[in-house]
């Protein structure tokens, strides 16, 4: 099972993601791309390790996402990834300007063919008013790009609206 949690912040995506990896019966690795570059951003990370079951295995990888896949994906493991819009900042904000191009195809490539399972959470930013500088319009449009593709490869689509899961693709678990 591949599947996609899409939705806004504090949608309830996260918390979704980690009952549908539960689900699976299987062991969990988390791959974590948040990088604690201010407070707030290292307060959110604690909260989450906080509220982690000790038993998952973690990976922080800020942008080498598909090698990351790759190393720890397996036939009876979930792999859960926690998010794909932490990965999009950090490649659109690295010194890299080709690492996007490079590493969203290695992505697209790279999901089909992994074993086991996969759970990819990211936060649906298209719904909202046109932003008004240019990296905040392209990070909205790489998005929108990304998770076209995604939910094309992926068994289960989901849109998480105040909690609530909506099933867009697949059946609901």
């Amino acid at each position: 099972m591949k599947a996609l949690i899409l939705g806004g912040v504090r949608s309830g995506k996260s918390r979704y993601a980690a009952e549908l990896a539960r689900q699976q019966g299987c062991p969990i690795t988390l791959i974590a791309t948040g990088a604690a570059l201010d407070d707030e951003m290292a307060a959110r990370i604690e909260a989450h390790r906080a509220n982690r079951p000790a038993t998952w295995a973690v990976v922080e990888e800020p942008t080498h996402l598909a090698a990351a896949l790759a190393a720890t994906a397996g036939a009876n493991r979930v792999v859960l990834v926690d998010c794909l819009t932490l990965w999009l900042s950090n490649m659109l904000c690295g010194d890299d300007p080709d690492a996007l191009r490079r590493e969203s195809r290695s992505l697209v490539e790279t999901l089909p063919a992994l074993p086991g399972h996969c759970v990819l959470v990211a936060n649906e930013v298209g719904l909202g008013i046109i932003p008004v500088n240019a990296l905040a319009r392209r990070f909205a449009d790489e998005a929108g790009a990304i998770h076209q593709g995604l939910a094309g490869i992926c068994d289960r689509v989901v849109f998480m609206v105040a909690g609530l899961p909506l099933t867009v693709k697949g059946s609901a678990p």
